[in-house]
């Protein structure tokens, strides 16, 4: 469903709506602050590469990601545009002038003893995000640069400054203090991973520090006013999130029920204890004196600009849902399993569900092969959708050896099989494959009729046993004797046929 603007609630009349279980008698207020790395070339104020994980330390640093003297920022271009493409995604508003403020502090990682961001007025304010019927409430959007790396060896208790990352361009998203449970805050973060990852402005990975997340974290009892909150700094997986907030709020618990304060700082998250620690007091806004940049002048965004990012907006993932449920019927949990698959482009398992359906086939048959059958083989033998040798063109071919009756379930099961079992059976025709494998069949022919009277009468002289007790009354014991049919045929025999030729000839008590 295509997000709109919608007419906000206000914080505490949604803090009423959701008490957790878990905690009774106690409201639970969260925001996030979400750093995604944009996926830009280029960093932010300079015109140095953009590093990845793999290179060697401070490769890519320019005279001002060090902070030389005299030496001036130049905006990204690049970075603006995918900035206004993530405001536009969100539905928020897109401010027509902004500015950059400096955010001052002092720590090795930061070479000019500032920060570069959009504090007072960012590029964009307001939108949602979409879980679970519900909407998330987005407060601004802003532009900032990321700081340097600090990396300690514990063996030479020496610390070292990695200046690669240093300007890279962040895009910030604050949220409204609008979630109610650590499974919302989740939710919500995995809800913006697809947008980004759909609109291109970040690859969203979480493991590999190109999205990071800074939650807060406040209790009170039910009806009472909400209570301090703390900031838990970079979490770098959902599942950490989660835990970091629900260790938060039994420790906040805990501090309110023996009648003890809670004091507003910023604490850490240690994955091994699966608990946050205190990291220093929260600052807040004159703690960090923000001051305009004077290098940087106003941000000006013509509404030329934003109806060209418009119009060149992907599908968004709820769009791509609404029409996987309205134009193939499937359910909304059938279209996310296509929405999440891990392909190498964005939506690739999508396209590749658009082109096996494609030429009238069945939706629902195409699914269940591409879902259930093969995506079921992959796992089995631990490779990810994005490794599958498959073409969309082979399995649409085989969908349509499946419909047209000229393959059985069980013979395209062995198809699939053989498909999958070498690159070179991967790039031949399914047709070709299976007509080399004896499995096609043609069931209007009559010795096709002939053939399987006689697998049947075969089936019934191999298993008389199994004959005796269908005919005293044992009717699950039939399977075993179509499955030695289905067997004996490789699978080209009609199961439904089996079944009805046996029951005919096993009409007769007598063998």
């Amino acid at each position: 469903m295509l997000l709109r603007s919608c007419t906000r609630l206000p914080t505490r009349y949604i803090s009423r709506q959701f008490h957790d279980g878990r905690w009774p008698g106690w409201e639970v207020v969260i925001g996030i602050e979400t750093h995604a790395q944009i996926k830009s070339k280029q960093k932010l104020f300079s015109s140095t590469p953009t590093s990845s994980l793999k290179d060697a330390p401070n490769v890519n640093v320019s005279v001002f990601d060090a902070a030389f003297p005299g030496t001036l920022p130049r905006l990204n271009e690049e970075c603006v545009d995918l900035a206004l493409r993530t405001a536009v995604a969100l539905n928020s508003d897109i401010q027509p002038q902004s500015s950059f403020d400096r955010k001052h502090y002092f720590y090795p990682d930061l070479p000019a003893g500032y920060q570069i961001t959009q504090h007072y007025a960012p590029i964009a304010q307001g939108g949602t995000v979409s879980i679970g019927g519900r909407a998330i409430g987005i407060k601004q959007i802003q532009l900032e640069q990321d700081t340097a790396k600090t990396t300690f060896n514990p063996r030479t208790r020496t610390s070292s400054i990695d200046l690669n990352r240093a300007g890279t361009a962040l895009l910030e998203i604050v949220t409204e203090p609008d979630m109610r449970s650590p499974e919302e805050a989740g939710a919500y973060v995995r809800a913006l991973q697809a947008i980004l990852r759909a609109i291109g402005a970040s690859d969203g990975n979480m493991e590999a520090g190109s999205l990071r997340c800074d939650v807060n974290v406040s209790i009170n009892r039910i009806g009472e006013p909400p209570g301090t909150r703390c900031e838990i700094k970079n979490l770098n997986s959902v599942k950490f999130m989660q835990s970091a907030i629900i260790s938060e709020i039994e420790r906040h618990k805990a501090l309110y029920s023996k009648g003890a304060e809670v004091s507003q700082e910023t604490r850490g998250f240690n994955q091994d204890t699966f608990e946050t620690f205190s990291m220093r007091s929260k600052e807040d806004a004159p703690d960090y004196r923000y001051m305009p940049d004077p290098n940087l002048g106003i941000l000006e965004i013509p509404p030329q600009r934003i109806d060209y990012i418009r119009s060149t907006l992907p599908e968004l993932p709820w769009q791509v849902r609404a029409r996987l449920t309205t134009a193939y019927d499937l359910a909304e949990k059938e279209a996310d399993v296509l929405l999440n698959l891990d392909t190498e482009e964005q939506y690739g398992a999508v396209a590749y569900f658009d082109r096996v359906c494609a030429n009238g086939r069945n939706p629902r048959i195409a699914f269940n092969w591409m879902v259930h059958e093969l995506l079921g083989r992959l796992n089995a033998a631990s490779l990810a959708f994005s490794d599958n040798p498959i073409s969309s063109q082979h399995l649409a071919e085989l969908v349509s050896l499946v419909e047209n009756g000229r393959l059985t379930g069980a013979s395209a099961k062995i198809l699939l099989k053989h498909m999958l079992s070498s690159p070179h059976n991967s790039r031949r025709s399914p047709t070709e494959l299976a007509g080399s494998l004896s499995l096609l069949s043609d069931a209007s022919s009559a010795s096709a009729e002939l053939n399987l009277d006689a697998l049947c009468t075969r089936a019934i002289n191999a298993l008389p046993s199994e004959c005796a007790a269908y005919r005293a009354g044992h009717q699950g014991v039939l399977n075993k004797i179509i499955g030695w049919v289905m067997k004996e045929s490789k699978g080209r025999t009609d199961s439904k046929k089996v079944r009805e030729l046996l029951v005919e000839i096993l009409k007769d008590k007598h063998p």
